[in-house]
């Protein structure tokens, strides 16, 4: 009993002890919490991160009104619409993936582990997923409230006070007497008529401009804000387009036979012999990519970073000198001679989608705005039309009074800028999204001809016109972006070298690859839900429901070609028809003409072998040798 009394006194002490070194434990780990900790910080859980978006969503989301949630929304998905129509997309996918027939190949043991994992899914993408969607939801939300304060300023319109005023008559030297004085210093006239039309186009944050004399190649790099040349150079030979790389300091110039690039001093820096005769240039800035197109009709993207030329494409549909760009997917938009628009992507051989835009009349301009929504397309036939890319259906369609329209643009507001013969017409953001009656304003070139090239200026209310006297600047109310990004790689007008350098380094470490520009660029970062095999079949399988349905509305089957004599009767018909058509008869028939064909050749054969046994018993003793 004393030894047993002294056993349980040493068991109880031994647990006390451990009770206090636990809470001293958890003491320390308490003052590590506070000033410092030796864990490692392994990031919420799977089902920890859906909680959290589920409370973003019932706080944050809920209770915010109309214009936060659209602000949201835009930040989260590139718009309501954009949402929508990626939903619908996964919900197609699902329904490819439910093939009835597909289960009947496997054994009861197979469909019940198939059916096993299907439920339990594979739980360390499920949990990255929603550590995902998290983190999007939350710079959504933080975007979405860091530009209700600090975007402060909005774009101004002119509105008219009466209803029998009109803004479209508005001229610019009346409208100069309003404007402030520095913003009245952008309304100016370049006469320069040695080496004209002139085009122009300007860098990504509006600060610098690239005026270029197509006849005689007089290239003319100027600061926008000051009005100053900063480089001349005169190149004495045709130039068809220019346009700046990723920052101001290199551009690339289209020249006679190949396509050179420059520095901001004019020196040569490089000369690409893989792109001749080129026409239109287009330079994708968060891939780092330079397209052209030209007389060819081949479309060609060169790596700027690397040197190499990415990828080349046959349009097949001979020169071409349209081109734009689509901001938002980063897709190139080519016009053609024939009416056609055709969207391309460097990682596909052929075009994405083919869209017929102007019948019997080539495509002169195209433009298409800041959100990927709406494309305008110009032809021959002095028609400007309106195209919705989500359905890639016609919306609505202008006319252009005084010449086809030459030239087109949108600027980072919605304003569209249209430039036929010697007029400019410059329509309000309604007018891509409806009809308008009237246009929002108008500018004559008053005998400087007709427009060569029309492009806003991002950034400011300015629109840049080369025509063939020279280069006229107007000022165009409401059509500029007033809210800058700085953030933006190569956006802030008023960076210094340093800042230049160190967004040039950030923007190379996050170049995106050639073979993620898609039409839909919300399929980045998803999961495949479906097969190519099964979006394949189910195509054809709607393509023979509707051919079906229409003959069983009364439509006419498609007259057959006639053809030569002794060829368009109807026995001839009706074999040509049951050519390929397989019953009980047909395969009896093939099994008689088998069997015949093989008896004739059991009897042919038996024929020669009979021939040969008698020559052989009839010849003498030392020829007999030679029969084998």
């Amino acid at each position: 009993n004393i030894g047993g009394s002294t056993c349980t006194k040493n068991i109880t002490h031994t647990i006390q002890s451990h009770s206090t070194k636990s809470k001293m434990s958890s003491a320390k780990r308490d003052q590590d919490n506070i000033g410092g900790t030796n864990f490692i910080a392994r990031g919420a859980s799977g089902s920890e991160s859906l909680k959290q978006r589920q409370n973003l969503l019932e706080t944050k989301v809920a209770k915010a009104t109309n214009e936060e949630k659209e602000l949201i929304q835009n930040y989260l998905h590139n718009g309501p619409s954009s949402s929508h129509y990626n939903k619908k997309r996964r919900k197609v996918l699902r329904e490819d993936d439910k093939d009835p027939r597909s289960m009947d190949k496997l054994t009861s043991h197979q469909q019940r582990a198939l059916q096993k994992r299907k439920r339990l899914g594979d739980r360390s993408v499920k949990a990255d997923i929603n550590r995902q969607e998290t983190k999007r939801l939350e710079a959504a939300i933080a975007a979405a409230d860091a530009e209700v304060v600090l975007h402060t300023e909005q774009s101004g319109f002119i509105e008219v006070e009466t209803e029998m005023e009109r803004t479209y008559k508005l001229r610019q030297n009346e409208l100069k007497n309003h404007l402030d004085e520095q913003t009245a210093r952008h309304i100016y006239d370049l006469k320069l008529d040695t080496y004209s039309p002139y085009g122009c186009n300007y860098d990504r944050s509006g600060r610098c401009g690239l005026l270029y004399g197509k006849n005689g190649g007089h290239i003319a790099l100027m600061d926008m804000h000051t009005a100053s040349l900063k480089t001349e150079f005169f190149l004495n030979e045709r130039v068809r387009d220019a346009t700046f790389l990723h920052n101001t300091t290199l551009f690339a110039v289209a020249q006679k036979k190949h396509a050179y690039i420059y520095d901001d001093s004019g020196v040569e820096i490089h000369r690409m012999t893989e792109h001749q005769d080129i026409f239109q240039m287009q330079f994708l800035p968060h891939h780092w990519l330079l397209s052209t197109i030209g007389r060819t009709g081949y479309l060609k993207y060169h790596d700027t970073s690397t040197g190499e030329l990415v990828s080349t494409h046959r349009t097949k549909m001979g020169p071409c000198s349209v081109m734009a760009q689509n901001k938002s997917n980063a897709v190139i938009h080519c016009g053609h001679t024939n009416g056609t628009v055709t969207l391309w992507s460097p990682a596909n051989s052929e075009y994405l989608v083919k869209m017929l835009c102007h019948k019997g009349a080539p495509v002169q301009s195209m433009a298409i705005d800041k959100s990927g929504f709406y494309m305008a397309t110009g032809g021959a036939d002095s028609q400007i039309k309106i195209w919705d890319l989500r359905m890639f259906k016609e919306s609505h369609a202008y006319y252009c009074k005084g010449g086809a329209p030459c030239s087109i643009d949108i600027s980072q507001r919605g304003v569209l800028g249209i430039g036929h013969g010697s007029k400019t017409t410059f329509w309000s953001p309604e007018a891509l999204k409806v009809k308008v009656r009237d246009p929002y304003m108008g500018h004559s070139l008053l005998g400087n001809g007709p427009v060569e090239t029309l492009r806003f200026r991002p950034f400011e209310d300015v629109c840049g016109i080369g025509h063939a006297k020279g280069f006229s600047s107007i000022v165009i109310p409401g059509s500029g972006e007033p809210n800058l990004d700085s953030m933006e790689y190569n956006l802030n007008p008023y960076q210094d070298s340093k800042q230049r350098r160190e967004g040039e380094v950030r923007s190379l470490l996050d170049k995106l690859r050639p073979e993620m520009i898609a039409l839909d660029p919300d399929v980045i970062g998803t999961v495949e839900e479906s097969s190519h095999h099964n979006r394949v079949e189910r195509q054809r399988q709607i393509e023979e429901e509707a051919n079906e349905k229409k003959l069983k509305e009364g439509e006419k089957k498609p007259k057959e070609k006639k053809r030569m004599r002794g060829r368009n009767k109807i026995q001839k018909k009706l074999n040509r028809k049951n050519r390929n058509i397989i019953d009980e008869n047909k395969l009896k028939l093939q099994e008689i003409l088998d069997k015949q064909k093989a008896d004739d050749l059991a009897k042919k054969n038996a024929k020669k072998s009979g021939e040969g046994a008698t020559q052989l018993n009839t010849a003498p003793t030392a020829l007999k040798r030679f029969f084998k």
